[in-house]
Order: C-alpha cells, then structure tokens, then sequence
C-alpha cells in the first residue's frame, strides 16, 4: 500500500513538471469590453500575501473568484454555500443550514456541530479574522473577490489555519459616484434584493452603503399523524447592511467598516430514515416538501450579528505602516426536531417514518459573544533586492452557549439545560522576507510565533437523560494553553515571460480545542495542539498569447495530531480526540479559455487522497447503520486507515459563457457544473452513512443594454438543472435521520448598475 502512494504521488509530480500545465490561480473573465479590444484574459490581482500582485506571480496555492462566476454561483439567494465544489480542493457544508458553513480545504476540516467549534481553514472579511462559526455565516454581497489560499497559511494570518483560508473582500468607498440595485424572484416565493450606493462626499472622504434582503417562504407541510399543517419549514427571512466611510489623505487612509446581520429563519430539516437500511439510497416515497416532525412548530433559527473595524494606514515613503482594530458580535438560537420523526417506539409503535427509538428536540444559543482584534504591521517598499512585513496580532474572544433539551412527547417542555463559557486570548509577532536573488528568482521566507490560551467552565443543571445514572448537576472546566512558530519557505521562478513556476514548504498549527457540551454527556475534552508540514510545487502558465490559462499544483502534507470530533454515535454529543498522523496528497488543476470573441470556458479538477494513521483510534458508531470498519472489544471502529470526513477525492467544476451583440445591447448565456466525489459524514465508515457523488449544474441567460448613464440586465437562471436529490449529512446516535441539498431553483432577475 505505501509503495502504491509513494508511486502514485511520484506520478502526480512528474506530471505535473513535465506537462507545463501548473499553477494555482482561478481567475473569472475580462469584462466583455477589454474581451472586445484584445480577447485576452484579466490579470488578477490578489491579496494573498496582504500585498497587491499578480496572481500568477505569487507562490501561494491561491484561487480567487470574481465577477460573472461569482454572480452566477450566488444566484438564487444561495448562502455562502454556493462556493461548495467551485473551487479546487474546496468544500463547504453545514447541519444548521444558513448559519454554521463548515469548510474543507484539501479534505482538511472538521465536522463538529458544537457553538464552540474550532476549524483548521479560517474566514478572512475585509482583513478581519472570523473565528466564531456563526461570525462565518455572514451573508455575500456587494463582494469584489474571494480569494482561498490552500495549505498552511501560519504565517501571515496566524491561528488555526494549518488547512488554508477563505478570504473575502468587499467592493470598497470611491470618489465616483456610482451603485447597482438587483431584485429576482425564484421558487417557492423566494425574493432576493442586494444594493450598492457610494462616492465621494468631500474631496477626500468617500462612503459606500450595500444592503441585502432575502426572503422565502415556508414551503415543507408536516404530515405526522396528529401534528399535519401546510407551509411550516423551510423558509427564511435575512437581513444585512454594511456600511463603509474612506479617508484618502496624501500619505495616509483611514476605512470604517460597520456591518450587520438578522435572520429569522428556520434550521435545516432532519428526515428520520431518510436512507434505506442496508444501502445509501433515499427512501421510496420522499418528497422534498414533506417532513414528518412532531415538533415542527418550534423549530426556530435566529441570528444577530454585527462588526466593526477600522484600517489605518500611514505611507511613509519607503515603509507603509497599517492598523486593524475591529470588533465583532454574534448571537444566536436555533431549535430543531433532531431525531427528525414523529413519537417513539416505546408508544405503542406511534413512530415514524421508520423506527425512531426515542424522541430528539434540542437547541442550542449564543447569548452573548464579543471577539477583539488588533493587527499592527510594517511592510516595507524598497526598489532593491529586498522587502519584508513585520506585525503584531491580538486575540480575544468572550462567548457563553447554552444548550437546551425539550421533552416533545410531553407538549415540548424544557428538560434540560447546560451552559458553557470560554475565554480565549491569543497574541503572535510574525515576519515576512522576500528576496530577489536574480532578475527570475525569488525567495520568500516567514516565521510566526503565536501563543494561544483558553478559560473553559460548564455546567449543567438538569439532565434530560436521568435514567442513564449522571447527577442534574455536573461542572467541568479546562485550560489548555500553548504556542508555537510556524514557518513557511517559498521559491518563484520566471521560466519565460509566460510561465512562472514556484515551490512551497510550510509549517502550521491549530491551538488547542475544547468541547464542553455536557447537556447530553458528561466530560470536557480536550484536543492537543495539532501541526502540518506541506510541501507543494506548481507552474502558473498563460498560453495561446494571454487567450488561455492553465495551472496546476501537486501537494503532500502530513499533520501529526490531528483534532478530530467523534460526531453522534451513541449519543448526541461531541468528543475530541487526537490521530497520531493523518497524510494527504494531490493535485488541483485550473485552466481557463477566451475561445472566441463570444465564448469562453473554464475548467477546474482537484484530487485529495487522506489517510488516518493510527492503530488505537477508534470511536462509537451509530446506532441503526451497517458499519464497514473493524470494530474492537469495546464496539467502537478502528479508524486507522480511514479517510477523513467530508473529504472528496474530486472535486470539479466547468464553466461555459456566450455573449452576442444583438440589437442595442449584448445576449449572454452562462452554465456552471460543479461535480464532488462520494464521502463518508463520520469519522467511521458505514453504509448508509456514505454521501453519492454529486453533480448539480445551473444556467443563466439574458440581455444587457446602456440607457443614459445606466447599465440595465434582465435575465432567467435556473441552480441544480436536473433537480437531483442526494443524502448531504446524517445524524447517527437515534436513527438513519439524513439531509438533502437544495432542490431545483428557477428565478428571474432585473439588475441595473449606474454610474
């Protein structure tokens, strides 16, 4: 087995070498204008190094996505879901539904459920670290780039990002005035409205105003016997602004950000034995707009959140000196049927659908949540040889969760309550050197030191299970410190002017973890500090005179310690633990086409391969499943071997855009098909809790024009073509209760840009 990997790995990188298809960027299309005068792509510029530059001249495994690509993903008021599968190496999931995205970077992440959860690939908004899951949920809009940097980024941006980053930047105050407004209408009542108003309100200061209202309907009617009602689940009612005020001095700028979020909506639906015992297929007879809840009238799921922060920046000729200070908040309460069925076995077989052993209605809030941050750094701007960034980073964060179990068969009455309180405080000093060792090679080198502690306590003061012998009361505490320096080395290349090939070697970490939600067990796990070596090589190249694009990467990274969450099983409740060596390796591929003066075309393929390593692994497995792994005296599965979950070993994505000139104006059509590979949802392997692969694909067409000073497009869009339903997530410790994607969506949507 281990020559097999090292053989198939050798393969990966010699292909790659030899084949000058390499790289790591994926760029969107020209505006069609700058397509008419030189049919050649955009160079994009980038962030990724918290310098401006060419995408294709930093030795970084970064994809950034923009403009007609971005458009069409989040059609259809998509969450920031829609960038699951549109990015190599990339996917993004959730069992809260709109709130809590889980993302995976290389098969890196983690799939606990908790408030107080932990993530190796971190979310990066207008500079500004988003730690808390719930702060990742905030919604796109008005957004200029996103960027995902893939391996380890420890040394510029820091803490628990040993997987990569997901960055996002927001369209930014101008002096001249211009803004959008687009409204569409889509199924099952869905509107969708997001806005954009900015310019110059002196010569020197600017503002930009971006709204967002989503709103759907409830579309699921409940049929469980003696609880049927029409239109209970499934809609939602979303809220966000942002705001933002610029200050350009001669040497000095200054950008307040405020922003803000409220949702109203309802959680993820749960379908108890959603899966065919025995197989991964979904169960003759679902529909979509059906569940079979018992306590679907108290499902719930609302949100508050709100930011601020503040860039200063000082040009001092040949240094730039920048301050980030920001501040942001996050509540939440969200309340579901969890074991997503109706009654109990024990009631005189009023169940179903299927065997449901016990009812499941839980909640889970944040009351109270404050995060602060402050980001110090001095880059340099010399025209030598040499350059460099140097800072300082602040952390902390104040949050207090709640859990909540209600009694369903009793009317919905609370019987359980636990509470859980953390603080963390983390700071690092980090610096970053590049150095031009001759008019084609480049050397970069970083070094980050972090140091990261946290204060845990929880409580439970009543029990929901008092049967099973733990006391109403019970407390548990911890805290877990360390710190640690990460390191990252890279070479770039100029092999022509065309193609640019680069190396990176890099360190990274994740602090430790803790979960505490006692509600339903009765320990506080710890996870130990976590740590990556990456290695990665790639070729950036533009062909066919700047009309195509085609880059790859290959990789291999072994973390020692790797955090993960024993989900469900034989209760619902989390445990951390620790794998001794989880290893990884892959390649991902990015090219792009201008075809013709009306056609372009993108392609995207990556491949992960993950593997556990450790003998003494093992964790309970669910309750009604057919588990494939080998199980130990205990009954628990023996992990070594497996792969990680949530992680696919392809993923692709293919674009495809035609633009006309057709009257006063231009016709577009647009389609995207996005595919992922199968996937396990748990830690261990079972039948039935093994996620198909899946294919969605979507399509947009309509017509452009100027009128006056205004650019006006109407256009029809459709997401998930073929309607195609697939089990998405599971939960395992009641019955075989599983998740399913969007179903198909149609909309129409009129847009007008002014200037």
């Amino acid at each position: 087995m281990k020559a097999m990997k090292r053989s198939t790995l050798a393969t990966l990188i010699n292909a790659t070498l030899f084949s000058a298809v390499a790289g790591t960027s994926f760029s969107t299309l020209a505006e069609e204008g700058e397509k008419a005068k030189n049919n050649q792509l955009e160079v994009i510029q980038i962030t990724a190094r918290k310098r401006v530059e060419n995408a294709q001249e930093v030795p970084v495994a970064v994809s950034a996505l923009q403009g007609d690509n971005l458009d069409a993903y989040s059609s259809a008021g998509m969450d920031i879901r829609f960038m699951n599968a549109k990015i190599p190496s990339l996917s993004i999931e959730s069992s809260f539904g709109r709130t809590f995205p889980r993302f995976y970077v290389r098969g890196l992440g983690n799939t606990d459920f908790d408030l107080n959860a932990s993530q190796p690939v971190s979310l990066v908004v207008d500079e500004v670290v988003q730690e808390n899951p719930i702060l990742k949920g905030f919604p796109v809009f008005d957004i200029g780039r996103v960027e995902v940097l893939r391996g380890p980024q420890g040394t510029l941006f820091g803490r628990n990002t040993p997987a990569g980053l997901v960055k996002f930047d927001s369209v930014k105050p101008s002096q001249e005035f211009e803004g959008y407004g687009a409204v569409s209408y889509g199924s099952r009542g869905a509107v969708d409205f997001e806005g954009a108003v900015g310019g110059g309100l002196t010569d020197k200061l600017s503002t930009r105003v971006s709204v967002l209202w989503q709103t759907k309907d409830d579309y699921i009617d409940i049929k469980a016997p003696g609880h049927e009602k029409k239109d209970v689940l499934g809609g939602y009612d979303e809220k966000a602004a942002r705001i933002q005020f610029l200050y350009e001095g001669n040497d000095f700028t200054g950008l307040l950000n405020y922003h803000v979020r409220d949702l109203d909506g309802k959680p993820i639906v749960f379908r108890a034995n959603l899966i065919e015992k025995g197989s991964n297929n979904i169960v003759d007879g679902y529909s979509h707009d059906v569940a079979f809840h018992d306590a679907a009238d108290n499902a719930t799921q609302q949100v508050e959140s709100q930011g601020l922060s503040l860039k200063l920046e000082w040009d001092l000729a040949e240094h730039t000196v920048t301050s980030i200070t920001a501040w942001e908040s996050a509540e939440i309460y969200s309340r579901a049927d969890v074991d997503g069925g109706y009654g109990a076995v024990f009631l005189d077989n009023y169940q179903g659908p299927g065997l449901i052993p016990f009812s499941a209605e839980s909640a889970d809030g944040i009351p109270d949540h404050n995060q602060y941050t402050q980001e110090l750094r001095l880059s340099s701007n010399f025209t030598g040889d040499f350059n460099y960034q140097v800072g300082m980073f602040l952390f902390e964060e104040d949050l207090m969760i709640e859990s909540f179990s209600y009694d369903t068969l009793a009317g919905g009455v609370e019987n359980g309550y636990a509470f859980q309180n953390q603080d963390t405080s983390a700071w690092a000093v980090f610096g970053s050197f590049d150095f031009t060792l001759s008019d084609d090679l480049k050397l970069t080198t970083g070094v980050r030191y972090s140091s990261d502690e946290k204060d845990f306590t929880a409580k439970r003061t009543k029990n929901p299970t008092p049967w099973n012998g733990s006391p109403d009361v019970m407390t548990g505490s911890a805290n877990p410190s360390d710190n640690h320096v990460s390191w990252d080395v890279s070479l770039a290349y100029k092999v022509n002017d065309d193609v640019n090939w680069f190396g990176r070697i890099a360190n990274g970490f994740r602090a430790p973890s803790i979960q505490g939600r006692i509600l339903f067990g009765d320990v506080v796990t710890v996870a130990d500090s976590e740590t990556v070596n990456s290695i990665e090589t790639g070729i950036k190249s533009d062909v066919l005179d700047g009309r195509g694009r085609v880059n790859a990467t290959v990789f291999y990274f072994q973390m020692d310690d790797q955090q993960l969450t024993a989900v469900g099983g034989d209760a619902n409740f989390n445990r951390l633990i620790n794998a001794d060596k989880t290893t990884g390796y892959g390649f991902e591929l990015d090219t792009e086409w201008v075809l013709t003066d009306e056609l372009n075309a993108t392609f995207n393929l990556s491949y992960n391969k993950t593997e556990l390593s450790d003998k003494d692994l093992a964790v309970a497995v669910c309750a009604q499943c057919t588990v494939t792994d080998p199980l130990n005296s205990k009954g628990l599965a023996i992990l070594d071997g497996n792969s990680l979950p949530h992680a696919p070993e392809w993923i692709s994505n293919f674009t495809l855009r035609y633009s006309k000139e057709m009257g006063e104006g231009e016709f577009f059509a647009y389609t995207d098909w996005s595919y992922r590979s199968a996937i396990d949802f748990f830690l261990y392997k079972s039948v039935e809790f093994k996620g198909k692969p899946l294919l969605e694909g979507g399509l947009r067409a309509g017509y452009n024009w100027y009128q006056g000073d205004n650019e006006y497009q109407v256009s029809a869009f459709v997401r998930n073509i073929f309607d195609k339903q697939e089990v998405i997530g599971g939960v395992d410790f009641n019955n075989l209760t599983g998740m399913t994607n969007e179903e198909r969506f149609v909309g129409a949507e009129f847009k007008v840009k002014f200037f």
